[in-house]
């Protein structure tokens, strides 16, 4: 299994630069950013930074979205970094939270998501496409190759990832909640005669590495409250009761009462105090090495290619320092 890194574009940048090349020289697969360019700083100008500063590992936004940047602008990114560096890049992709919530804007559709992909693909690797019908081709593009992997929860993101998307990205480490949606993933793209062991599974959650769960947990639980977002535009779809999504995802955002995105993925976020225990143990991975061991195992048994650590606590040093000696390379 990779392991790669989750990181906020919190200045100074250097530290996030850092960060990276250490992550680089210890083994890690991927260096993802968050992309809300007004919570965080623009995170391609960091990408440049950090593929200049390392010669391995993978680098790109978990995750951007079709609105923040029009398609073809996110199409010339990717190109300028991966003709500069080397096809190094990936598009994690989805339909916009923080991003676009706290300009007081919805996030996308799935129709556009689902367009921009191919677009941003295309463009990316030079193909041409058809752009609100007008031909448009990236003409220096060479040689280039961008993957996609798409961000959801609900039944039509999933079925679209698995039809569409190269890969998966799954922010929760619940095995259960990990079980329903590679599964509706892959099974998506076997009905559209796709390769489902060709669909990369991500799943990306907190990792704290220690004994103090008391402790762990309120360094973690904005993790849940983050998640909740997402839950709470499924239950508005699809209500709390019935198949559509599994009560294992939707039962703890009873006592939910809002989200200030001013604390969005910081521990500490007053807006999660509604995230019990239970689910923090469930959605992060929390405790020893040999406790995360087994539950990285367990995920890799049910599909999961990477896990990517989200590394916003207080004990980050410790964290990287036992998944570099101990964790990488053993699972």
């Amino acid at each position: 299994m990779d392991i790669g890194l989750v990181l906020q574009t919190d200045p100074p940048a250097r530290q996030v630069i850092e960060t990276a090349v250490r992550a680089d020289a210890g083994g890690f697969s991927h260096v993802w950013t968050f992309d809300s360019c007004v919570l965080w700083q623009e995170p391609f100008v960091i990408y440049s930074q950090i593929l200049a500063r390392t010669s391995r590992v993978m680098v790109g936004p978990m995750v951007t979205n079709p609105l923040s940047r029009e398609p073809s602008v996110t199409a010339s990114l990717f190109a300028t970094l991966n003709d500069m560096f080397g096809n190094r890049t990936v598009c994690g992709i989805g339909r916009g939270d923080s991003a676009m919530r706290v300009l007081g804007r919805p996030p996308a559709s799935l129709a556009t998501l689902s367009a921009a992909m191919r677009t941003i693909r295309d463009l990316a690797e030079g193909r041409e496409v058809s752009y609100r019908g007008t031909a448009v081709r990236i003409p220096w593009v060479t040689g280039g190759r961008l993957e996609i992997w798409m961000a959801g929860y609900g039944p039509k993101a999933l079925r679209l990832c698995g039809e569409e998307a190269d890969g998966f990205i799954l922010q929760c480490a619940d095995p259960d909640v990990a079980r329903w949606t590679i599964g509706t993933v892959r099974a998506a793209a076997a009905a559209a005669g796709r390769d489902p062991a060709a669909v990369t599974v991500c799943v990306a959650a907190p990792a704290y590495v220690g004994e103090d769960y008391p402790h762990m947990r309120d360094q973690t639980r904005w993790f849940g409250g983050m998640v909740g977002n997402h839950v709470a535009d499924l239950v508005a779809r699809y209500g709390d009761t019935g198949d559509a999504v599994p009560q294992a995802l939707t039962d703890y955002i009873k006592a939910r009462q809002g989200y200030d995105y001013s604390h969005h993925g910081k521990p500490g976020n007053p807006s999660t105090d509604f995230v019990p225990d239970d689910i923090v143990d469930r959605f992060c991975l929390l405790g020893p090495v040999e406790r995360q061991r087994d539950r990285l195992a367990e995920l890799r048994e049910i599909g999961a290619d990477n896990f990517s650590i989200y590394l916003m606590h207080d004990a980050p040093e410790a964290t990287l320092a036992a998944y570099e000696s101990a964790i990488i390379g053993n699972v």
